[in-house]
């Protein structure tokens, strides 16, 4: 059967280019199914939970009997009350041994098939007393996996369910019950009263505090995805540095499922074939890459609508991500804070060195794009860079050192008089919508994240094939300045560029604004002060 990358719905090995699971499936079962631990797999939106539940099921098959259920299978209003839940419940629960192939034993059914046939009165006392006494008949220990729990979340009759099984879970010596419980979704037990009560005194207080803790990384590795891309080469023969393409895709998505499958898709259906990609190995190149993240970054995706929804639904959580991108801020990682714990848990903020971090550079590319979008609406600095922008294209190739020139000018009339306070949080922001238009629909640029603090940004601008780094800095200093131009130089090297832009913001009433060239060995910084 001919294969393709796939970004909607679980995926399969043989349908799909995907990376073998077997080593996530061993680690799950031995650290947590094999000992019997009760867990929630949550996780950001597509990121491989129903396609790692699948196999899973598969996987434990001998040994275990896997109850592997779908919350989206029942509606809304079967959570409506406790009677409605249980009988669809129940039904649910008989369906899926149906389609197991073990519809004949009704000695081991028989507990729930009764509870169906009653009328009325059916409670979750009644609907536990049947899943005991369907757990103790059974011949092999029973796990029950549950997908899309977040369909279910908001409703109380879930919360009382979960309360219901982890008392089981407790006093599973004296009344059987499932072996292992696994829970899949975005939000993580702890967090359903925050959909229940946003405002509660009492949202913490969870059901569910019997669940390991699931430390498994199920973002995919430089290795992992090689070789994925060395299945889809033994197929297509493209000639593609697979180590080097998985490197540069990882870069972009630090792994993260759905966009790695995204960029591929991209490449093999989309890119192929268009000007300056006639071929596979033109296509499956840095370049291509590039062009893929600008193609998805374009397009809506319910990924990115998540990702924006969370930002307009928590104030506190839009202002960090905000501070991180623009100002470099330094933020304590610590998931006792809401916004982080919400952050992290949408999968789009994550721990480095202690500190908050954007996830990964595309979801940065993205979140970028809607801040620029939003400031651009009413921008005169939007504007002026739009409206000076031919200038900057020769020969189809950007002139940034004119970019920067044209910028000092710009930015010291109109701004050049504003206190310390205000070019220190503004500067770089004003730069980057100068920016937008000038690249927007042809380039890219994003931040990079190793080098940014509160005193230091630099840039990357992707523009047909030609990169530029750029360094944003606030000055502090002829000794801070002489170490950043050293900085910049090292930068340099790792990207192997003989040419580098700097932009001072100088606050000293003596500087020299404008832009010269500087020589250090054989490399070349362009520097603007403003």
């Amino acid at each position: 059967m001919k294969r393709r990358f796939n970004i909607t719905g679980s995926c399969s090995s043989k349908r799909h280019y995907m990376v073998r699971l077997d080593s996530r499936l061993e680690k799950i079962k031995e650290n947590f199914v094999d000992y019997g631990s009760y867990l929630v797999i949550n996780r950001g939106r597509q990121y491989g939970k129903t396609t790692t539940l699948r196999a899973l099921e598969e996987y434990l098959k001998d040994d275990y009997i896997v109850l592997s259920l779908d919350f989206q299978q029942m509606g809304t209003e079967e959570f409506a009350d406790t009677e409605t839940f249980v009988k669809a419940f129940t039904k649910v629960v008989l369906w899926t041994f149906d389609i197991m192939g073990i519809h004949c034993e009704e000695a081991f059914l028989q507990p729930l098939t009764a509870l169906t046939k009653k009328t009325e009165d059916r409670n979750l006392k009644e609907l536990f007393f049947g899943l005991s006494k369907m757990c103790a008949k059974a011949k092999k220990p029973i796990v029950l996996m549950i997908d899309e729990v977040d369909s279910a979340s908001n409703n109380q009759v879930f919360i009382d369910f979960l309360a219901q099984l982890r008392m089981y879970y407790i006093n599973r010596d004296k009344s059987p019950i499932f072996h292992s419980v696994i829970l899949a979704g975005v939000y993580d037990i702890k967090n359903l009263k925050l959909k229940l009560r946003p405002d509660s005194e009492h949202q913490y207080n969870s059901p569910w505090n019997i669940a390991a803790d699931f430390d498994i990384d199920m973002s995919l590795s430089v290795p992992q995805i090689a070789k994925m891309l060395e299945e889809y080469e033994a197929d297509n023969q493209t000639g593609m540095d697979i180590k080097e393409v998985a490197e540069i895709i990882y870069e972009y998505t630090s792994g993260y499922p759905v966009l790695v499958s995204s960029i591929c898709k991209q490449l093999d259906e989309k890119i192929i074939g268009t000007e300056g990609f006639e071929t596979m190995q033109k296509t499956w190149t840095k370049q291509g890459i590039e062009k893929a993240v600008s193609i998805i970054l374009k397009k809506s995706s319910p990924l990115f609508e998540s990702m924006v929804k969370q930002l307009d639904l928590y104030a506190d959580l839009y202002k960090i991500v905000e501070d991180i991108i623009y100002c470099g801020k330094k933020i304590p990682f610590s998931l006792e804070e809401k916004s982080i714990s919400l952050g992290n848990m949408f999968g789009f903020l994550k721990e480095e060195n202690g500190h908050v971090a954007i996830a990964n550079r595309m979801f940065e590319m993205c979140l970028l794009n809607m801040f620029m979008v939003k400031e651009a609406i009413n921008s005169d600095v939007y504007a002026q860079g739009g409206s000076d922008r031919i200038g900057f294209i020769k020969d189809n190739m950007l002139d940034m050192t004119l970019v920067l020139k044209k910028f000092a000018v710009y930015f010291t009339e109109i701004y050049g008089q504003n206190d310390q306070k205000f070019i220190e949080k503004q500067g770089r922001k004003i730069f980057l919508i100068y920016l937008k238009p000038i690249i927007n629909g042809i380039g890219n640029y994003y931040i990079e994240a190793q080098t940014r603090d509160e005193r230091r940004t630099d840039i990357i601008v992707d523009y047909l094939g030609e990169q530029f780094i750029v360094e944003l800095k606030i000055w502090h200093g002829s000794e801070y300045n002489e170490r950043g131009e050293k900085q910049l130089t090292e930068y340099l090297d790792y990207y192997r560029k003989d040419k580098g832009y700097l932009l001072s913001f100088n606050f000293n009433k003596n500087k020299e604004t404008g832009v010269k060239e500087i020589q250090i060995g054989n490399q070349v910084i362009v520097e603007a002060v403003v």
